[in-house]
């Protein structure tokens, strides 16, 4: 057993060496890592003793010369200063450690030596910890080897590192960027097992994963739990979903979220007013979009290149090309350049008006201002063509595009297979499908729905029938609107059995209705009398997060007011006056005089004036049009 004093002397020697390697450690750093004439000033702090007799710990919060070095971003010459203290024995903190990996992170080069140093400094005593661990996991996030941070989650407990929220949101939101949904859905069960409550990061990955996949009414359910469990949602978050809403078409519902938001105090960027202003303009509310634009620039936020493309391309969908040149014409004002989108609108629109010398002109404009032309703009201007009933000069210019050098694709061929078989050619529309295949070109899902249209839209139900078989035969699988031109003649043939039966085959084959697909059983079914199972598919689509549209409203409140669902009826009409949406003129006649016998006029009247704006002012103002 040693003495005390023994003790005394063993401990002072230890000091002794310790000051006389950092003295040299401080000599050798000087001369070897720092230039003469920088402008840092180091000296080593403080070292600390576990005991008498234990290696010095270089402590994270006063080791100011490694941090110094990181901060400056002098990363080699902070790798060599680490080399250099554990080649003198000394025990470097683990938060040195991690500013220093997490800074080597910053890039793709700088992750891989931080991979390396995290494999290598356990060797020389430095015990990582989860801060540690959700660095490198992030960094192996960032390279694509999700498989590899999972791992490392899983290996973290094994290693006496407990897992924390961000350690599983880094991870989930790996999964989320490579579509992997189930194993997100898998470890977010687990961690709420373990009691770790998911965090806005965490959300954020799994409900923009959602969107991209098109499970838009999902992620909003993500968005409620989220409320509900306390957490505040971010205008990043409701932006995605409000993205995702119109680019499934279901503007009402981006809409009733832009309003949320504002209430929650959230202010919409740029990027949030222009999702909107996609949605609205793709669904022909082109005014309104306008209107929003507006709204947007008193905001004071700038509208881009997106924003100005978004709303001349609804403009020249509407042949409203003076106001699509308008906002050009601005564009070019607020300094922004027109792109090749924004002339392939306003030539498209050109065409729809029969404006083809003027289109052509367009383009050699596009021309002289470098912007070249590309398959994208000639299926434009094919489809323009097409949509204003020039068939023939569409397939002359799909010949001059080969003469330009761009061979016509499967878009090429579909857009004028689509105006064929609109114009019930379908013979020619079975030639230019041999065309592709002879091309070697693959038809697409939505090649064979422009034939199924055809032939539904010609009465040849059969051959629309034997098409959906060889499609399943071929293992082309179809898709929610090629079932729908079946189910909706067969609708309009009041044949309600078949209809069933086609409606349960998509399902089988595990085809996810849509909001259109809805709307004709709606219609069908309240054609039929089947108000019952009207209403059970009214109550899903809206679970799924569609609307109904004017006509599906119009059938299903006629068809409860005929089984004299008063109730149920009046129910529908208040719920689409709220929408903004406008009843014919036979369902205001119905409510006008229910109103009446109960003696409430002054709703009867109000009724009264907004079925005569709405209803008679319309229609004279669609004849004038």
């Amino acid at each position: 057993m040693s003495s005390p004093s023994g003790n005394i002397v063993l401990k002072f020697c230890h000091i002794i060496l310790t000051w006389v390697l950092l003295a040299i450690l401080t000599k050798e750093f000087r001369r070897c890592l720092i230039p003469k004439k920088s402008p840092l000033f180091l000296h080593v702090r403080v070292l600390h003793f576990h005991d008498g007799f234990s290696k010095p710990v270089l402590m994270g919060p006063s080791n100011k010369d490694e941090e110094v070095l990181v901060e400056a971003g002098m990363l080699d010459e902070a790798r060599k200063l680490f080399d250099k203290m554990l080649n003198y024995g000394l025990l470097i903190s683990v938060d040195s450690c991690n500013l220093f990996i997490s800074h080597l992170s910053e890039d793709l080069d700088g992750i891989k030596i931080a991979l390396k140093v995290f494999a290598e400094f356990p060797e020389v005593g430095v015990c990582w910890n989860t801060a540690s661990y959700n660095i490198i996991t992030h960094s192996l996030c960032q390279l694509g080897r999700v498989v590899e941070a999972h791992q490392l989650l899983l290996q973290m407990e094994l290693r006496g590192c407990m897992p924390d929220v961000i350690s599983y949101s880094t991870v989930i939101n790996g999964y989320c960027q490579v579509g992997e949904l189930q194993r997100v859905l898998k470890l977010i069960e687990e961690m709420q097992i373990k009691g770790l409550k998911p965090n806005p990061y965490t959300y954020n990955g799994v409900i923009l994963l959602l969107c991209k996949t098109g499970k838009v009414a999902e992620a909003e359910r993500v968005l409620r739990e989220m409320i509900s469990e306390g957490i505040a949602p971010d205008g990043v978050i409701y932006t995605t979903l409000i993205d995702g809403f119109c680019k499934l078409g279901n503007v009402s519902s981006a809409y009733r979220l832009f309003d949320e938001m504002q209430k929650r105090k959230i202010s919409p960027d740029f990027i949030t007013y222009t999702a909107v202003i996609c949605g609205l303009c793709q669904t022909g509310r082109v005014m309104e979009a306008d209107k929003l634009f507006h709204e947007m620039v008193c905001n004071r936020l700038e509208p881009d290149e997106v924003t100005y493309t978004a709303l001349i391309d609804g403009y020249c969908k509407e042949g409203k090309m003076k106001e699509a040149f308008s906002l050009h014409n601005q564009m070019l004002q607020m300094g922004l350049t027109p792109n090749i989108v924004t002339y392939t609108a306003l030539a498209d629109g050109l065409c729809k008006c029969g404006e083809v010398d003027t289109a052509n002109e367009l383009l050699h404009e596009m021309c002289r201002k470098g912007l070249e032309l590309n398959i994208y703009t000639y299926n434009s201007l094919v489809n323009g063509l097409c949509k204003a009933g020039n068939i023939d000069q569409a397939v002359k210019l799909m010949k001059d595009m080969e003469v330009a050098g761009f061979h016509p694709d499967a878009v090429t061929y579909t857009t004028l297979m689509d105006a064929y078989c609109k114009s019930r050619e379908m013979v020619r529309a079975h030639e230019l499908l041999r065309q592709m295949l002879d091309r070697e070109l693959q038809p697409t899902v939505v090649t064979f729905n422009v034939l199924m249209n055809g032939f539904c839209m010609s009465g040849m139900l059969e051959d629309g029938e034997k098409l959906l078989k060889w499609m399943l035969e071929k293992g082309i699988m179809p898709n929610a609107t090629t079932y729908n031109s079946l189910m909706k003649q067969y609708c309009i043939r009041n044949n309600m059995r078949a209809t069933t039966e086609i409606y349960r085959g998509m399902c089988a084959k595990g085809v996810v209705p849509d909001g259109n697909t809805y709307n004709i059983l709606i219609k069908g079914h309240c054609k039929a009398r089947n108000m019952k199972e009207a209403w059970f598919l009214h109550r899903d689509m809206v679970g799924k997060g569609f609307n109904l549209t004017v006509s599906s409203y119009n059938a299903l409140i006629k068809g409860f007011y005929k089984r004299k669902k008063f109730l149920e009826a009046r129910e529908l009409f208040e719920q689409m006056r709220r929408e903004g949406l406008v009843a014919d003129r036979e369902i205001y006649n119905i409510f006008a005089d229910i109103n009446y016998d109960e003696g409430k006029m002054e709703l009867t009247l109000e009724l009264c004036d907004e079925a005569i704006e709405k209803c008679l002012v319309g229609d004279i103002q669609t004849k004038n049009t």
